[in-house]
């Protein structure tokens, strides 16, 4: 399926695991410094506005329609405000919606159905469980339809909703989302994102020997994905990327370090 990158790319650029932890917790995860992140948040918003005017003109066409839901889940991150992030969120889930009336079998409508609804529900309260439930549903539509889209997108991000959300009142389940963050990566081994994901789980979990499985494998793909995932749209991808490996692995040597006994 061809996008506007041209190169079979469907990517949301890894952030999906940002926007969970930050309507879960309620604390935001920034890894760019300022300057980088208004260069980001400059470009996420040129493509809105270039993908609206193409939906808008030609609305039609099914890549028009995902193109620009996947784009308002992109301008969605850097919104300053709830209001703002809603009325982007909502333009894209609009347009999935549309497209899903009309194909209901078309992966990437779904998956950016539920992308843009968690963007929605971190400007809800009373309304936030409900759209998890919704997203889960998607995203299991996405996987039945096309579970390597995205790089393995859908079962990533259904990984990071099961590995983020609360186990009481929703969605929440560790068991869940090993199984899906392990499939991830046996779909698209080769896709940093999905290596990181399943190693930071494991962080999470305190199982120090399977994160040191997984960022020792990162670190064998990382060259490669460096020559593959290429150009300015995955500029901020390896920002991304770069920062939080960092961080994995400095987190991987605390909690494998011997305990010291008192003196």
């Amino acid at each position: 399926m061809a996008t506007f990158y041209s190169t079979g790319k469907q990517t949301t650029k890894g952030k999906f695991a940002a926007a969970i932890l930050f309507f879960f917790a309620a604390t935001g995860i920034t890894f760019a410094d300022e300057t980088t992140n208004a260069i980001f948040a400059a470009r996420a918003e040129k493509e809105f506005h270039r993908s609206q005017i193409q939906f808008q003109a030609h609305s039609e066409n099914s890549s028009n329609a995902w193109i620009f839901a996947r784009a308002s889940y992109d301008w969605a991150d850097f919104a300053k405000t709830d209001s703002t992030r809603a009325d982007i969120a909502n333009a894209g889930i609009a347009a999935s919606r549309d497209l899903i009336a009309r194909e209901p079998k078309n992966a990437a409508a779904h998956y950016y159905l539920a992308m843009d609804m968690g963007q929605l529900a971190r400007t809800e309260l009373l309304g936030a469980l409900s759209l998890v439930k919704q997203m889960e549903r998607e995203f299991k539509i996405a996987i039945a339809l096309d579970e390597n889209l995205d790089f393995a997108g859908p079962t990533r991000n259904l990984g990071l909703l099961y590995l983020e959300a609360p186990s009481i009142g929703s969605v929440g389940s560790e068991r869940k989302a090993r199984i899906f963050l392990q499939r991830a990566v046996k779909l698209a081994p080769d896709y940093p994102e999905n290596r990181l994901n399943l190693a930071e789980a494991y962080l999470t979990w305190r199982e120090p020997d399977h994160a040191k499985t997984e960022l020792n494998a990162l670190d064998a793909i990382w060259s490669k994905a460096q020559t593959n995932f290429t150009g300015e749209h995955w500029e901020e991808s390896w920002a991304d990327w770069t920062a939080r490996r960092s961080v994995a692995n400095k987190k991987l040597a605390e909690i494998s370090a011997p305990i010291k006994s008192p003196r």
